[in-house]
């Protein structure tokens, strides 16, 4: 059975579920298994962000999540101290690099070098979905300065 607490606050809310189980691999290594009942859902600005892998299930340098955003949202900018890697998989989204924007769909893959204000915006119509991912220890710094660790990139 998945235990599950809801932390909210004034801009996240947190679905905490138990840690997924470790699978037993050949020659005794371990492989965190996390399936899609399993992710920690996290929402902030808007959008829902799906965590599957970081140091909280047991990834040592990676994160890795699936962002949902809602039809026709506007993105928080934001500037990456790390970089990142987007796979869009559902929609067509606007990502805005300093000032630079691309239109992007389903299959297409931006990399986002570390120092880079980006904003990401679903251009619909429906709801946009990509995977991504960065090293452990993201931190962002939003348009107000305040500077913010993503706990799905921690």
């Amino acid at each position: 059975s998945t235990s599950s607490l809801t932390i909210k606050t004034s801009c996240l809310s947190i679905d905490r579920r138990a840690p997924a189980p470790f699978s037993a691999l050949s020659k005794g290594s371990l492989m965190p298994i996390i399936r899609s009942a399993d992710a920690t859902i996290f929402e902030l600005h808007g959008a829902r962000f799906r965590s599957y892998a970081s140091s909280a299930t047991g990834s040592k340098a990676l994160c890795f999540w699936r962002t949902e955003i809602a039809e026709e949202m506007t993105g928080m900018a934001h500037r990456v101290f790390g970089e990142e890697v987007f796979a869009i998989i559902e929609g067509r989204v606007q990502l805005t690099l300093d000032d630079e924007a691309h239109v992007l769909g389903p299959d297409d893959v931006a990399v986002v070098p570390a120092g880079t204000l980006l904003r990401l915006d679903n251009l619909g119509p429906g709801p946009a979905a990509l995977w991504v991912s960065t090293a452990t220890g993201l931190e962002a710094e939003l348009g107000d300065g305040t500077r913010i660790s993503p706990p799905w990139a921690a």
